[in-house]
Protein backbone atom coordinates (compact mmCIF):
# COMPACT_ATOMS: atom_id res chain seq x y z
CA UNK A 1 0.00 0.00 0.00
CA UNK A 2 1.35 3.49 -1.09
CA UNK A 3 0.63 6.11 1.46
CA UNK A 4 1.01 9.50 1.15
CA UNK A 5 0.61 12.05 4.78
CA UNK A 6 -0.53 15.18 4.89
CA UNK A 7 0.31 16.74 7.85
CA UNK A 8 4.23 17.12 8.81
CA UNK A 9 3.56 17.75 12.96
CA UNK A 10 4.37 15.71 16.03
CA UNK A 11 1.79 12.29 15.20
CA UNK A 12 3.79 12.10 11.96
CA UNK A 13 6.66 12.72 13.00
CA UNK A 14 6.68 10.44 16.35
CA UNK A 15 4.04 7.66 15.18
CA UNK A 16 2.54 8.07 11.41
CA UNK A 17 6.18 8.18 9.80
CA UNK A 18 7.71 5.62 11.93
CA UNK A 19 4.99 3.07 11.83
CA UNK A 20 4.60 3.50 8.32
CA UNK A 21 8.45 2.53 7.80
CA UNK A 22 8.54 -0.52 9.95
CA UNK A 23 5.55 -1.89 8.35
CA UNK A 24 6.84 -4.18 5.51
CA UNK A 25 3.46 -3.65 3.54
CA UNK A 26 3.74 0.09 3.33
CA UNK A 27 5.80 2.01 1.13
CA UNK A 28 5.44 6.12 1.89
CA UNK A 29 5.03 8.00 -1.76
CA UNK A 30 5.60 11.71 -0.13
CA UNK A 31 4.44 14.14 2.65
CA UNK A 32 2.58 18.06 2.46
CA UNK A 33 2.93 19.99 5.08
CA UNK A 34 1.88 24.24 4.78
CA UNK A 35 5.81 24.36 6.32
CA UNK A 36 7.52 22.95 2.92
CA UNK A 37 10.61 22.34 4.79
CA UNK A 38 8.70 20.13 7.27
CA UNK A 39 7.81 17.70 4.54
CA UNK A 40 11.18 17.64 3.01
CA UNK A 41 13.18 16.92 5.98
CA UNK A 42 10.49 13.59 6.34
CA UNK A 43 11.08 12.75 2.77
CA UNK A 44 14.80 13.11 3.31
CA UNK A 45 14.53 10.68 6.11
CA UNK A 46 11.55 8.01 4.90
CA UNK A 47 11.75 8.56 1.06
CA UNK A 48 8.95 9.93 -1.17
CA UNK A 49 8.01 13.42 -2.59
CA UNK A 50 7.06 16.52 -1.60
CA UNK A 51 4.62 17.90 -2.84
CA UNK A 52 3.66 21.23 -3.14
CA UNK A 53 -0.06 21.54 -2.18
CA UNK A 54 -2.00 18.26 -1.26
CA UNK A 55 -3.96 18.23 -4.25
CA UNK A 56 -1.28 17.05 -6.09
CA UNK A 57 -1.12 14.07 -3.47
CA UNK A 58 -4.79 13.52 -4.24
CA UNK A 59 -3.86 13.44 -8.36
CA UNK A 60 -0.96 10.52 -7.67
CA UNK A 61 -1.98 7.34 -9.16
CA UNK A 62 1.14 6.42 -7.40
CA UNK A 63 -0.49 6.96 -3.78
CA UNK A 64 -3.45 4.30 -2.87
CA UNK A 65 -4.20 6.03 0.83
CA UNK A 66 -3.59 9.25 2.99
CA UNK A 67 -3.37 9.97 6.79
CA UNK A 68 -4.97 13.80 7.70
CA UNK A 69 -2.56 14.94 10.27
CA UNK A 70 -3.79 18.27 9.97
CA UNK A 71 -5.77 20.92 12.16
CA UNK A 72 -8.99 19.59 13.94
CA UNK A 73 -10.42 22.01 11.60
CA UNK A 74 -9.35 21.22 8.40
CA UNK A 75 -10.28 17.09 9.23
CA UNK A 76 -13.46 16.96 7.23
CA UNK A 77 -12.48 19.19 4.39
CA UNK A 78 -8.92 17.06 3.29
CA UNK A 79 -10.78 13.82 4.46
CA UNK A 80 -13.56 14.36 2.14
CA UNK A 81 -11.41 15.28 -1.09
CA UNK A 82 -9.29 12.47 -0.29
CA UNK A 83 -12.21 9.88 -0.43
CA UNK A 84 -13.71 11.68 -3.24
CA UNK A 85 -10.34 11.47 -5.45
CA UNK A 86 -10.66 7.94 -4.67
CA UNK A 87 -7.91 7.51 -1.88
CA UNK A 88 -8.43 5.37 1.60
CA UNK A 89 -8.13 7.35 4.58
CA UNK A 90 -6.97 7.10 8.01
CA UNK A 91 -7.71 10.41 9.77
CA UNK A 92 -6.00 11.63 12.95
CA UNK A 93 -8.70 12.13 15.99
CA UNK A 94 -11.12 14.40 16.59
CA UNK A 95 -12.71 12.77 13.16
CA UNK A 96 -14.09 16.14 12.85
CA UNK A 97 -15.25 19.66 14.76
CA UNK A 98 -18.88 19.20 13.99
CA UNK A 99 -21.21 16.11 14.15
CA UNK A 100 -22.48 17.37 10.65
CA UNK A 101 -18.89 16.82 9.26
CA UNK A 102 -18.35 13.53 10.84
CA UNK A 103 -21.55 12.04 9.03
CA UNK A 104 -20.85 13.47 5.85
CA UNK A 105 -17.44 12.30 6.01
CA UNK A 106 -18.94 8.84 6.59
CA UNK A 107 -21.22 9.36 3.96
CA UNK A 108 -18.21 10.09 1.77
CA UNK A 109 -16.56 6.93 2.30
CA UNK A 110 -19.76 5.04 1.78
CA UNK A 111 -20.67 6.69 -1.68
CA UNK A 112 -16.24 6.30 -2.73
CA UNK A 113 -16.26 2.94 -1.70
CA UNK A 114 -13.50 3.76 0.36
CA UNK A 115 -11.95 2.74 3.75
CA UNK A 116 -12.07 5.73 6.24
CA UNK A 117 -10.65 5.08 9.75
CA UNK A 118 -10.48 7.36 12.41
CA UNK A 119 -7.26 7.10 14.73
CA UNK A 120 -8.19 5.94 18.44
CA UNK A 121 -5.06 4.63 18.73
CA UNK A 122 -5.81 3.34 22.20
CA UNK A 123 -8.06 0.47 21.09
CA UNK A 124 -5.17 -0.71 19.96
CA UNK A 125 -3.22 -1.04 23.21
CA UNK A 126 -2.60 -4.12 24.62
CA UNK A 127 -3.47 -3.63 28.04
CA UNK A 128 -6.81 -1.99 27.01
CA UNK A 129 -7.47 -5.17 24.72
CA UNK A 130 -6.87 -7.26 28.29
CA UNK A 131 -8.74 -6.04 30.23
CA UNK A 132 -11.79 -5.56 27.39
CA UNK A 133 -11.32 -9.11 27.43
CA UNK A 134 -11.84 -9.98 31.34
CA UNK A 135 -15.02 -7.68 31.28
CA UNK A 136 -16.19 -9.04 28.29
CA UNK A 137 -15.51 -12.84 29.97
CA UNK A 138 -17.51 -11.87 32.67
CA UNK A 139 -15.41 -13.19 35.41
CA UNK A 140 -15.87 -10.17 37.54
CA UNK A 141 -19.44 -9.42 37.34
CA UNK A 142 -20.88 -6.44 35.86
CA UNK A 143 -19.13 -3.26 35.70
CA UNK A 144 -20.42 -0.50 38.48
CA UNK A 145 -18.10 2.09 37.94
CA UNK A 146 -15.25 3.57 35.99
CA UNK A 147 -12.14 6.17 36.25
CA UNK A 148 -10.30 6.93 33.50
CA UNK A 149 -7.58 9.99 33.27
CA UNK A 150 -5.48 11.30 30.39
CA UNK A 151 -3.83 14.63 31.03
CA UNK A 152 0.23 15.73 30.24
CA UNK A 153 1.82 19.33 30.34
CA UNK A 154 -0.38 20.77 26.64
CA UNK A 155 1.02 20.59 23.46
CA UNK A 156 2.87 23.39 23.77
CA UNK A 157 5.64 20.87 25.45
CA UNK A 158 5.41 17.86 22.83
CA UNK A 159 4.09 19.32 19.77
CA UNK A 160 6.13 20.80 16.91
CA UNK A 161 5.49 24.12 17.59
CA UNK A 162 7.03 24.35 20.89
CA UNK A 163 5.25 27.78 21.73
CA UNK A 164 2.01 29.63 23.05
CA UNK A 165 1.44 30.20 19.31
CA UNK A 166 0.58 26.32 18.69
CA UNK A 167 -2.24 26.02 16.88
CA UNK A 168 -4.10 23.94 19.48
CA UNK A 169 -4.40 27.02 21.60
CA UNK A 170 -6.57 28.87 18.20
CA UNK A 171 -9.64 28.15 18.32
CA UNK A 172 -10.22 28.74 14.90
CA UNK A 173 -7.54 25.65 13.78
CA UNK A 174 -8.77 23.74 17.09
CA UNK A 175 -12.23 24.39 17.47
CA UNK A 176 -12.04 21.67 20.64
CA UNK A 177 -8.97 21.79 23.34
CA UNK A 178 -8.37 19.23 25.94
CA UNK A 179 -11.57 17.27 25.48
CA UNK A 180 -10.44 16.86 21.39
CA UNK A 181 -7.33 15.99 21.82
CA UNK A 182 -7.68 13.82 25.07
CA UNK A 183 -10.94 13.53 26.69
CA UNK A 184 -11.78 11.53 22.77
CA UNK A 185 -9.20 9.09 23.30
CA UNK A 186 -10.91 8.03 26.86
CA UNK A 187 -14.38 8.41 25.61
CA UNK A 188 -13.80 6.64 23.19
CA UNK A 189 -11.60 3.55 24.65
CA UNK A 190 -14.65 3.51 27.51
CA UNK A 191 -17.57 2.75 24.90
CA UNK A 192 -15.79 0.23 22.83
CA UNK A 193 -14.07 -1.38 26.46
CA UNK A 194 -17.43 -1.61 27.92
CA UNK A 195 -19.22 -2.00 24.52
CA UNK A 196 -21.87 0.48 25.44
CA UNK A 197 -23.19 3.73 24.92
CA UNK A 198 -23.12 7.07 27.52
CA UNK A 199 -26.61 8.80 28.11
CA UNK A 200 -26.30 11.25 30.98
CA UNK A 201 -23.30 14.10 31.24
CA UNK A 202 -22.31 16.05 33.10
CA UNK A 203 -19.02 18.39 33.12
CA UNK A 204 -16.78 21.38 34.10
CA UNK A 205 -14.97 22.29 30.97
CA UNK A 206 -12.75 25.35 30.95
CA UNK A 207 -9.48 27.20 30.03
CA UNK A 208 -8.31 27.29 33.50
CA UNK A 209 -4.41 27.46 32.76
CA UNK A 210 -2.85 28.08 29.94
CA UNK A 211 -2.24 31.91 28.20
CA UNK A 212 -1.43 33.24 25.11
CA UNK A 213 1.45 34.79 24.14
CA UNK A 214 -0.21 38.36 25.04
CA UNK A 215 -1.12 37.04 28.46
CA UNK A 216 -5.02 36.05 27.80
CA UNK A 217 -6.37 32.70 28.69
CA UNK A 218 -6.37 30.49 25.97
CA UNK A 219 -9.20 30.40 23.27
CA UNK A 220 -10.20 26.05 24.15
CA UNK A 221 -10.61 24.29 27.33
CA UNK A 222 -7.36 23.17 28.51
CA UNK A 223 -8.99 21.03 31.49
CA UNK A 224 -12.15 19.08 32.05
CA UNK A 225 -14.02 16.20 34.10
CA UNK A 226 -16.64 14.72 33.32
CA UNK A 227 -19.35 12.70 35.18
CA UNK A 228 -21.13 9.79 32.85
CA UNK A 229 -23.63 7.35 32.70
CA UNK A 230 -23.92 4.35 30.18
CA UNK A 231 -27.33 2.90 29.24
CA UNK A 232 -27.02 0.45 31.21
CA UNK A 233 -26.41 2.21 34.45
CA UNK A 234 -22.39 2.31 34.43
CA UNK A 235 -21.38 5.49 35.92
CA UNK A 236 -17.95 6.73 35.86
CA UNK A 237 -15.32 10.23 35.20
CA UNK A 238 -13.68 10.80 32.29
CA UNK A 239 -10.81 14.05 32.85
CA UNK A 240 -8.72 15.23 30.14
CA UNK A 241 -6.05 18.03 31.25
CA UNK A 242 -3.21 19.59 30.16
CA UNK A 243 -2.04 20.79 33.47
CA UNK A 244 -0.03 18.16 34.23
CA UNK A 245 3.12 19.29 34.49
CA UNK A 246 4.49 15.88 36.19
CA UNK A 247 4.36 12.20 34.33
CA UNK A 248 1.81 11.73 31.98
CA UNK A 249 -1.29 9.96 33.11
CA UNK A 250 -3.18 7.64 30.91
CA UNK A 251 -4.79 5.47 33.53
CA UNK A 252 -7.74 3.81 33.82
CA UNK A 253 -9.75 1.72 36.96
CA UNK A 254 -12.51 -0.49 36.56
CA UNK A 255 -14.63 -1.53 39.34
CA UNK A 256 -16.77 -4.61 38.68
CA UNK A 257 -18.98 -6.88 41.50
CA UNK A 258 -16.33 -9.23 41.87
CA UNK A 259 -13.25 -7.20 41.48
CA UNK A 260 -11.28 -4.43 40.02
CA UNK A 261 -9.22 -3.85 37.04
CA UNK A 262 -6.39 -1.32 36.96
CA UNK A 263 -4.60 -0.64 33.65
CA UNK A 264 -1.12 0.82 33.64
CA UNK A 265 -0.91 0.95 37.43
CA UNK A 266 2.43 -0.15 37.21
CA UNK A 267 5.74 -0.08 34.93
CA UNK A 268 5.70 -3.88 34.58
CA UNK A 269 2.37 -4.97 34.35
CA UNK A 270 0.12 -3.76 32.15
CA UNK A 271 -2.99 -5.26 33.87
CA UNK A 272 -3.83 -5.35 37.28
CA UNK A 273 -6.43 -7.37 38.67
CA UNK A 274 -7.61 -7.68 42.19
CA UNK A 275 -10.90 -9.87 43.08
CA UNK A 276 -13.37 -9.45 45.54
CA UNK A 277 -12.07 -12.33 47.92
CA UNK A 278 -8.05 -10.57 47.87
CA UNK A 279 -6.69 -12.31 44.84
CA UNK A 280 -4.54 -10.68 42.66
CA UNK A 281 -3.60 -11.02 39.13
CA UNK A 282 -0.77 -9.26 37.62
CA UNK A 283 -0.78 -9.68 33.65
CA UNK A 284 2.42 -8.99 31.98
CA UNK A 285 2.53 -7.86 28.54
CA UNK A 286 4.54 -7.90 25.62
CA UNK A 287 6.26 -4.94 24.89
CA UNK A 288 4.38 -3.26 22.63
CA UNK A 289 6.91 -0.38 20.14
CA UNK A 290 3.65 1.03 17.78
CA UNK A 291 0.26 1.62 18.36
CA UNK A 292 -1.15 -0.48 16.21
CA UNK A 293 -2.73 2.34 14.03
CA UNK A 294 -1.40 2.40 11.25
CA UNK A 295 -0.97 -1.58 10.74
CA UNK A 296 -4.37 -1.96 11.53
CA UNK A 297 -5.65 0.51 8.45
CA UNK A 298 -2.90 -1.06 6.13
CA UNK A 299 -4.59 -4.76 7.19
CA UNK A 300 -8.09 -3.73 6.47
CA UNK A 301 -7.56 -1.96 3.52
CA UNK A 302 -4.64 -4.61 2.32
CA UNK A 303 -8.07 -7.48 3.28
CA UNK A 304 -10.96 -5.95 2.14
CA UNK A 305 -12.15 -5.74 5.58
CA UNK A 306 -14.49 -2.76 7.32
CA UNK A 307 -12.62 0.24 8.77
CA UNK A 308 -11.84 -1.76 12.59
CA UNK A 309 -13.03 2.16 13.63
CA UNK A 310 -15.84 4.18 11.19
CA UNK A 311 -16.54 7.48 11.28
CA UNK A 312 -19.90 6.63 12.24
CA UNK A 313 -18.71 5.40 15.13
CA UNK A 314 -16.38 8.34 16.04
CA UNK A 315 -19.25 10.47 15.53
CA UNK A 316 -20.65 8.91 18.63
CA UNK A 317 -17.88 9.90 20.90
CA UNK A 318 -17.93 13.51 19.43
CA UNK A 319 -21.47 13.61 20.40
CA UNK A 320 -20.37 13.19 23.73
CA UNK A 321 -17.98 15.90 23.58
CA UNK A 322 -20.38 18.43 22.15
CA UNK A 323 -22.69 17.31 25.46
CA UNK A 324 -19.54 17.67 27.70
CA UNK A 325 -19.21 21.01 26.47
CA UNK A 326 -23.24 22.14 26.56
CA UNK A 327 -23.32 20.43 30.20
CA UNK A 328 -20.27 22.61 31.45
CA UNK A 329 -21.95 25.72 29.50
CA UNK A 330 -25.42 25.20 31.18
CA UNK A 331 -24.43 23.79 34.28
CA UNK A 332 -27.25 20.72 34.13
CA UNK A 333 -27.00 17.36 33.14
CA UNK A 334 -27.16 16.79 29.39
CA UNK A 335 -28.88 13.81 28.26
CA UNK A 336 -27.32 12.54 25.08
CA UNK A 337 -29.21 12.40 21.85
CA UNK A 338 -28.02 9.73 18.96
Amino acid sequence: MRIGIIGCGAITRFRHAPECESNPNIEISGFFDLFEDRAAELAGRYGGKVYKNYEDMLKDDDVDGVIVCTSNATHAEVTVKSLKAGKHVLCEKPLATTVEDGIAMDKAAAEAGKLLMIAQNQRMDLAHKKAKEIISSGELGKVIFFKTEFSHSGPENWGIDKTKNTWFFNKNAAILGAMGDLGVHKIDLMRWMLEDEFVKISAIVGALDKKTSDGEPISVDDNAICLMETSRGIVGTVTASWSNYGAVDNSNVIYCENGVIKIGATPEYGVEVTKKNGEKILYKLPEQTRSGIVDAFSDAVENGMKSPISAGDAVKTLKVIFAALEASKSGSRITIQY
